[in-house]
């Protein structure tokens, strides 16, 4: 058992009422598409894939597929989205996503929820674009919480900015400090 256990048997308490549910992702399944990133997914973004589902739940019932799913409606997964989000290394962009966040939730018009799976405690991000100045890409990303496990605790709550009684209340979330350099 990890530290994990009780908020996934809650995450998937919740999440089996979910119309959109997807089943979960096979070992198999999850070694390919970390192999497709570069990267291992944080252990609790990995432990939802396999336990609870393959995308469907969480806030609005939109987390992303990791990989296509049947049944699927999403417009894009958790891999696709990152892999078309990291510019060719000879691009001559100003534009990138940073190494080692996943998306995992559109919330439409361009706005973007991520996982660091760099960080110790799955940093949930969100990129809003309008906050793009100058074509500088560090000032849209956003703390969302801490960690991918008290982002789960608002869902679970009821709490998160996106709920319809927290809409309008304003937009308080900080600048991520580490956008800068991990741009």
């Amino acid at each position: 058992m990890d530290d994990f256990d009780d908020v996934l048997e809650r995450v998937a308490a919740k999440a089996a009422g979910s119309e959109r549910i997807q089943a979960p992702v096979t070992a198999d399944v999850l070694i390919d598409a970390e192999e497709r990133l570069g990267f291992r997914l944080h252990p609790l973004l990995a432990a939802l894939y396999q336990r609870v589902g393959n995308g469907g739940f969480g806030p609005v019932d939109s987390l992303l597929s990791l990989t296509p799913a049947p049944r699927s409606d999403d417009e894009w997964t958790v891999v696709e989205g990152y892999l078309d989000r990291i510019p060719p290394a000879d691009a001559d962009t100003w534009w990138s996503w940073p190494k080692g966040v996943v998306p995992i939730l559109d919330w439409g018009c361009a706005m973007v929820a991520g996982v660091d799976c760099l960080s110790e405690d799955g940093t949930v991000l969100l990129f809003e674009p309008n906050a793009i100045r100058d074509q500088d890409l560090s000032g849209a990303w956003f703390m969302d919480a801490c960690s991918l496990a008290e982002w789960l605790e608002v869902w679970l709550s009821g709490t998160g900015w996106y709920e319809e009684e927290a809409v309008g209340e304003g937009f308080d979330m900080q600048v991520w400090a580490d956008a800068a350099s991990r741009l």
